[in-house]
């Protein structure tokens, strides 16, 4: 398959730092996909909390629109909660979607998320001492405990959300490529999002789709 022209959007959007991480762990590229390039994405975010989508999207927009392609948020098209209502029926997104002049699709959604407690251990374990007063005088205690100040373990919950992305031809439904990401402890959904742009960006390149 001939590189797909739009995914370039990607390469050239802008990130701030983010201590967020998202690892791919699984891509797909369809080796029978039509041989064309694309140059009008819809974008999608199949999510049900209204912040995470509007994020999602405009990130991916943004991204577009300023490499010169044309870019369509789905949250400017239908309403923010129209999947969880009442889903409209196929030929409503797609007669919408090709109506606006869209020529390829991507949707990304949360397909599972998980929640594992562990324990942080403290500064380390007390040991006790053979006597009492062994410090000397009170100084001897003091400067000796002081800098160390001891430091509990406590226990935390660590959230991990488990995306997948798939681009599609807008005139045949044809899959073009499927990416699965795992994203641990995101500080915010902005975070998150970019986070998943940066993800998705270095897939694309090391699966040769992005152009040079």
């Amino acid at each position: 398959m001939k590189r797909i022209s739009w995914l370039m959007l990607c390469a050239s959007i802008v990130l701030t730092a983010c201590s967020t991480t998202t690892r791919v762990t699984e891509f797909y590229r369809n080796p029978d996909a039509p041989k064309k390039t694309y140059q009008s994405i819809f974008i999608a975010a199949l999510v049900h909390n209204v912040n995470a989508k509007n994020s999602i999207e405009t990130n991916l927009a943004n991204a577009a629109q300023a490499r010169g392609y044309k870019a369509i948020k789905s949250a400017d098209v239908f309403p923010p909660n129209f999947t969880r209502d009442k889903i409209p029926n196929k030929e409503t997104i797609l007669n919408k979607v090709r109506e606006l002049g869209c020529d390829a699709i991507f949707t990304v959604a949360l397909v599972d998320k998980t929640s594992e407690t562990r324990y942080v251990p403290g500064s380390g374990p007390y040991r006790p001492y053979p006597a009492f007063g062994w410090y000397g005088n009170f100084w001897g205690y003091y400067s000796y405990w002081g800098p160390m100040m001891y430091d509990p373990g406590y226990y935390t919950t660590d959230k991990t959300y488990f995306m997948e992305g798939n681009l599609y031809d807008a005139a045949s439904e044809t899959l073009l490529f499927s990416m699965q990401s795992s994203t641990m402890n995101p500080n915010s959904v902005d975070d998150f999002s970019k986070s998943y742009t940066a993800a998705l960006v270095g897939e694309l390149e090391k699966q040769g789709l992005l152009k040079k």
